[in-house]
C-alpha cells in the first residue's frame, strides 16, 4: 500500500466523516515547558478526546466505512486498551457489534470502560497471542478484523488531528508524536505532508518497544520477540507495515527514551500544566527534554496522546 494513495482530500474526508462525532481537542501553550524545551511548545490534548485517546478518530472512520455485510457481521479488534476502548465506543455510536481482545495483563480499567461501551471484551494472553486470537474469532465468527493501526482508514482518521494542529498554529515547525504500531505517528506524518510540507514530525518511542525503530533501521515492518515498557500503549510487537512505509516516507525519524524518562514526563505535566497523561501521552514530551528529539527551530506541538491510566498506577508512578 504505497503512501500516494494518502493526499489532502483523504485526509479531509475522513475529517467531515467523524466531525460532530469526536472532539476537536485544545491545543494549548505552555509556557513552562517552552522554557524548557527552548522554543514555544503547545500541548495537542488528545488526553482530552472522547474515551480519553486519539484513537476514537481512526476507530470511529474505520467502522463508518465498512460495507453493510461488514456492518451486519460485526467487528473484532485487538488492543492493551485505548484501541478497545475506542472500537467498543465507535461501535455504540455506529450500530456495530464489537469484540476487542485484550492482553491478561491490560489495566483493568481499560477493560471495564471497554466493556461499559458496550463491547465484549476476551482476555488471552500476551500481546502477541492476543492478536492471535483476535484473527481466530474472526474467521471463527465470521467478524470483520479491524487493525488497531495497519489500515487505511485507521490512518486517515488519525490524520485529523495534523489537520486540527496546523490550523491552529500555522508556523508550526516541528510535531512530536508518540508511537506504538505507528497509527497515529504515520497519520499525523502523512497528513502533515499533504498539507503542510516542510513541518519535521518526530516519533518518540520506548526503549523496551522499540518496533518501529528497528523497522526504520532495516528498511521493512519488523516483529519484536517481546515487549518490556509501562507505556502500555505503545506496546505493541510489531510495527504496521503501512505505517513503516508512511513514517520512511514522511516522518524526520523515530528516536527511543526510557520508561524513567517518560515518567519524569508525566510527572511534569501534571504539576505544571496540570494535564493528566498516560505514560504513552507523556513520551513525546520526554523526547524533548531527553534531547532525543533535536530542539525546534520554532513553534512545536506534542501530541499528548491520552489520558487513560487508573489511580493505583499512577500513585506507583509518582511515588
Amino acid at each position: 500500500m504505497p503512501p500516494t494513495r494518502f493526499d489532502r482530500n483523504r485526509f479531509e474526508d475522513a475529517r467531515a466523516r467523524i466531525a460532530g462525532s469526536v472532539h476537536r481537542t485544545p491545543l494549548l501553550l505552555s509556557r513552562t515547558l517552552s522554557e524548557r524545551v527552548g522554543a514555544p511548545l503547545y500541548l495537542k490534548c488528545e488526553n482530552l478526546q472522547k474515551t480519553g485517546a486519539f484513537k476514537v478518530r481512526g476507530a470511529l472512520h474505520r467502522l463508518l466505512m465498512l460495507t453493510d455485510a461488514e456492518r451486519a457481521r460485526g467487528v473484532v479488534t485487538i488492543s492493551a486498551g485505548n484501541h478497545a476502548q475506542a472500537v467498543a465506543w465507535a461501535g455504540n455510536a455506529a450500530g456495530v457489534r464489537a469484540v476487542v481482545v485484550m492482553p491478561e495483563g491490560a489495566s483493568r480499567a481499560k477493560v471495564e470502560a471497554s466493556r461499559g461501551y458496550g463491547a465484549e471484551v476476551v482476555l488471552h494472553g500476551d500481546a502477541k497471542a492476543a492478536f492471535a486470537r483476535a484473527y481466530e474469532l474472526a474467521e471463527e465468527r465470521g467478524l470483520r478484523f479491524v487493525h488497531p493501526f495497519d489500515d487505511e482508514e485507521v490512518v486517515a482518521g488519525h490524520g485529523s488531528c495534523a489537520l486540527e494542529i496546523v490550523e491552529e498554529l500555522p508556523d508550526v515547525s516541528m510535531v512530536v508524536v508518540p508511537v506504538g504500531g505507528g497509527g497515529l505517528s504515520s497519520g499525523i506524518a502523512a497528513a502533515i505532508a499533504a498539507v503542510r510540507p516542510g513541518v519535521d514530525v518526530w516519533g518518540v518511542e520506548p526503549e523496551g518497544a522499540d518496533a518501529m525503530s528497528q523497522s526504520l533501521a532495516a528498511g521493512r515492518a519488523v516483529h519484536l520477540d517481546r515487549v518490556d515498557t509501562l507505556a502500555d500503549g505503545l506496546a505493541a510487537p510489531m510495527a504496521g507495515e503501512l505505517n513503516h512505509a508512511l513514517l520512511a516516507a514522511h516522518a524526520r525519524g523515530v528516536v527511543t527514551v526510557s520508561d524513567a524518562r517518560i515518567v519524569e514526563a508525566l510527572r511534569l505535566l501534571l504539576e505544571r500544566t496540570k494535564l493528566l497523561a498516560e505514560p504513552a501521552g507523556a513520551a513525546g514530551l520526554a523526547g524533548l527534554l531527553s534531547g532525543a528529539v533535536p530542539t525546534p527551530t520554532g513553534p512545536a506541538a506534542i501530541v499528548i496522546s491520552g489520558g487513560n491510566v487508573d489511580m493505583a498506577t499512577l500513585s506507583r508512578l509518582l511515588a
